[in-house]
């Protein structure tokens, strides 16, 4: 059930990028992060509130970090998107999975429990390797700063996750970890909002405007449905099936842009499937056996 929920989310993600590219040319990237920001604290207030799951907590030192770590990443991010290719910024950002693979199996070996946990890294990378052969990204001489950016951008997703893996290990509800990401958000984008300027509402496309309430909701369902996966599942499974957000990217851009993927693009996408196939059957065949920490 854990892999349907990151199936989801990759979904859920690759949609709202549609959103953000229709609306990208009229609002800049932190007034995006902040309307997407107020609309998952509303969103999700409301969802606890019918819940009845109080807003409180008791980590909120685990919370601040994955806020903080979360924002800095998807700061990163967005620089790396104004200063690279889209297909550079996106394979460094999508380098999670590997960080991720990196600290889990690290881990393991340090504290001399290993485990079966071999191939699951292995289809993690081969899952990588077939989002290089789809993007394809390239890098300038020029563009080694902005690339280190983009490099700290998956570093940084990958430790915001492993927290929100490690909130769902003691108990904090899915929906209480999304909402105070969510101020994080709204809190950075309000910043850097003020600081760029807000763009005036009589200037913008109505079919920029019509795309921020999606944008909220797609990303805060996408947030609920990843934390959940990465809660309660396989921390390299879970990343690894979050490469199929790159698939879905991917689609759309055919179907929407009349975006061509060229042969070498269609075999990337068959590695990433055929990996995430993998890597769930092999997590079912262990599941019995696995160790406790990797959930």
């Amino acid at each position: 059930m854990q892999a349907l929920w990151m199936v989801l989310a990759a979904f859920l993600f690759a949609t709202m990028a549609v959103g953000v590219k229709m609306a990208g040319a009229d609002f800049n990237a932190f007034e995006l992060v902040f309307y997407r920001g107020v609309i998952s604290v509303v969103f999700m207030a409301m969802v606890l509130r019918s819940r009845g799951v109080s807003i409180a907590t008791k980590y909120p030192f685990m919370h601040a970090w994955r806020s903080m770590i979360g924002v800095f990443s998807m700061v990163c991010w967005f620089y790396a998107i104004a200063h690279l290719p889209l297909a550079t910024a996106m394979t460094l950002n999508y380098m999670s999975g590997v960080w991720m693979a990196a600290f889990v199996i690290g881990g393991a070996v340090l504290y001399g429990k290993p485990g079966n946990q071999g191939m699951l890294m292995a289809t993690v990378l081969v899952s990588f390797a077939g989002v290089i052969l789809l993007l394809q990204p390239s890098l300038a001489e020029n563009q080694l700063f902005a690339g280190l950016i983009g490099l700290l951008s998956g570093l940084g997703a990958a430790m915001a996750l492993l927290q929100v893996a490690s909130l769902g290990r003691i108990g904090e509800p899915e929906g209480r970890v999304v909402f105070y990401f969510s101020i994080g958000t709204l809190l950075v984008g309000l910043a850097g909002s003020l600081w760029t300027g807000f763009t005036p509402w009589s200037s913008v496309r109505w079919q920029a405007l019509a795309w921020l309430l999606p944008i909220g909701v797609l990303a805060t369902l996408g947030q609920w449905t990843m934390t959940r996966a990465y809660s309660r599942g396989s921390t390299l499974l879970v990343a690894n099936l979050a490469y199929l957000g790159i698939v879905f990217s991917g689609g759309y851009g055919l179907l929407l842009f009349g975006e061509q993927i060229t042969a070498v693009g269609w075999a990337g996408i068959a590695m990433i499937l055929v990996s995430g196939v993998t890597a769930t059957v092999l997590r079912t065949r262990a599941l019995p056996n696995a160790p406790a920490d990797e959930h």
